[in-house]
C-alpha cells in the first residue's frame, strides 16, 4: 500500500489538489451563549483550535445552533433515546419520522415524502430505484457527486448534456429509444449558485414523456415564500398545493431536497406522487438496509420546519447579506471574478489552484475562513473561494470579510 499510495499522494499535492480535514466547532458551545455573544452564533468556530469567522458552512438560515432546534432534541431525547435501532423498514420509523415526512410534503405543496438519514443516500438510492437497465438518464454536465453516483449505479444509459443548455437536452430526448427517460439536475448548483429553470425542463419532459428529478439541496429552507424551494420560487409547488397552471403535470417530477443545509440537521427527503414514494421506499437499498436516524434528528428537523415558517426575516436578511456582498466585492475592485447569483452561495473566482489556496491563506490569517474549491470539483482553471452566506452573520462580518478581500488581494 505504501508503494501504490504515496507516489499518487505526493502527485495529488504536487497539483494542489490535496484536502486538510479540519476540526472544527462552535467558538462558544451554544448553551453558553449570553445576549452580547449572539453575533458568534452559527458563525464563529475554532478550526484546528484558532478562533475564525467562518463564511464555509451550508447553514443558511443559521439553525443548526438554533434555541428551538435544540430544545426539540433535548425533549426528543428524553422520549425516544439516542438510537434508531434498525432500518425504517423493520424497527427504525418512529411517530417522529411519520410526522416529519406527513409535515415535510405539506410544505413542498407535494402528496407524499419519504426521509433519508443522508442527501448522498437519497440520491444514490432513489435513481437506481426509478431506472435500470434499458433506461436512460439525462444529467446535467454539473450536478453533483451523489447524483452522478447514483446514475453509475443505476446502469442505464447516460447522456450528459452541457450546462444548462435545454436545446441539447431536447435533441438528446428526442434521439433517445429508452424505455423510461430520466432527466436529472440540481435545482441550485453547488460550485456556481445559479438557479436551474425548472418550468422549463418539465415541459420539455412533457414533450418527450419523461421524467424529472430536481435535487434542491441548495434552494430548500432558502427559496420560496416559506422556505418550500425552488418549486415555489418558480411557481409549480408550495405551502398552498400544486399551483393551477401545473395541476396534473407534476406526476413525472422526483423532489429531493437535504436537510443537513438550511435546515440545519442532517438528512434528506424526496416527494413526489405517492406510488413514485412507495416504489421508491420498496427498492432504494440506502433505505431498505441502512439504520434509519434517530428520531432526535426527526423531531429537530421538525422545530426546523416550524422556524423556516414562522421567521421568513431569515430569508430577508439573508438577501440583504448577498447584496451587502455584490457592492462590497464590486467597490473593492478586486482582481477575481464574482460569479452571478441570486443565492446564499456567492463563488469567488480565482483561477490557479495555488492561487486559490494561497487566497484563502491570506484569509485565514486574518481571521476569515472561506474554504478554496479546487478541481476535480469545479472545472480546471476556476478553483475559487466558495463563499456561504447564512443568515446568522451580520452586515458588520460581510464587511469584515470584504476588507479581508482587499487585503489579500494587494498583497
Amino acid at each position: 500500500m505504501k508503494d501504490s499510495f504515496e507516489p499518487e499522494l505526493a502527485q495529488w499535492q504536487a497539483a494542489q489538489r490535496m484536502r486538510v480535514r479540519r476540526q472544527v466547532a462552535p467558538a462558544v458551545a451554544p448553551a453558553e451563549l449570553g445576549p452580547d455573544d449572539e453575533a458568534l452564533r452559527g458563525t464563529t468556530y475554532l478550526i484546528d483550535g484558532q478562533q475564525r469567522l467562518s463564511f464555509g458552512s451550508n447553514d443558511y438560515l443559521g439553525l443548526s445552533q438554533h434555541p428551538a432546534l435544540m430544545a426539540a432534541a433535548h425533549a426528543a431525547i428524553d422520549r425516544y433515546g439516542v438510537g434508531a435501532t434498525a432500518s425504517p423498514l423493520v424497527c427504525g420509523h418512529s411517530p417522529a419520522h411519520e410526522a416529519l415526512e406527513a409535515e415535510l410534503a405539506a410544505l413542498v405543496g407535494l402528496p407524499r415524502a419519504l426521509y433519508f438519514y443522508a442527501g448522498y443516500a437519497a440520491n444514490v438510492g432513489a435513481i437506481p430505484a426509478l431506472v435500470g437497465r434499458g433506461d436512460a438518464v439525462f444529467s446535467d454536465a454539473l450536478n453533483h457527486a451523489c447524483l452522478i453516483d447514483g446514475i453509475r449505479l443505476s446502469r442505464a444509459e447516460l447522456n450528459v448534456y452541457p450546462h444548462g443548455d435545454l436545446a441539447a437536452l431536447a435533441q438528446a430526448l428526442q434521439a433517445s429509444k429508452a424505455q423510461r427517460k430520466l432527466v436529472v439536475t440540481d435545482a441550485v448548483f453547488s460550485m456556481d449558485g445559479n438557479v436551474v429553470d425548472v418550468p422549463a425542463l418539465l415541459a420539455l419532459c412533457e414533450r418527450h414523456d419523461a421524467w424529472l428529478m430536481v435535487d434542491d439541496a441548495h434552494g430548500f429552507g432558502v427559496l420560496g415564500a416559506q422556505g418550500e424551494g425552488t418549486l415555489s420560487h418558480q411557481g409549480i409547488a408550495g405551502r398552498a398545493g400544486v399551483a393551477p397552471a401545473w395541476q396534473g403535470r407534476v406526476d413525472r417530477l422526483i423532489h429531493m431536497a437535504t436537510l443537513g443545509k438550511a435546515a440545519g440537521v442532517a438528512g434528506a427527503f424526496i416527494a413526489g406522487h405517492p406510488a413514485m414514494v412507495e416504489w421508491v421506499m420498496q427498492k432504494a437499498r440506502t433505505y431498505m438496509f441502512a439504520t434509519a436516524a434517530p428520531a432526535v434528528v426527526a423531531e429537530s428537523l421538525r422545530a426546523a420546519l416550524r422556524v423556516m415558517q414562522d421567521e421568513p426575516q431569515r430569508r430577508a436578511h439573508l438577501q440583504t447579506l448577498r447584496q451587502r456582498l455584490r457592492e462590497g466585492v464590486e467597490a473593492a475592485r478586486l482582481p477575481w471574478t464574482l460569479m452571478p447569483s441570486e443565492t446564499a452561495i456567492q463563488p469567488l473566482v480565482i483561477g490557479s489552484n495555488a492561487d486559490a489556496m494561497q487566497v484563502m491563506a491570506a484569509l485565514d490569517a486574518q481571521g476569515v475562513w472561506v474554504p478554496a474549491i479546487r478541481p476535480p470539483t469545479v472545472p480546471e482553471g476556476t478553483a475559487r473561494l466558495r463563499i456561504s452566506l447564512s443568515a446568522a452573520h451580520t452586515l458588520g462580518q460581510i464587511d469584515r470579510l470584504v476588507a479581508a478581500l482587499a487585503q489579500a488581494a494587494a498583497g
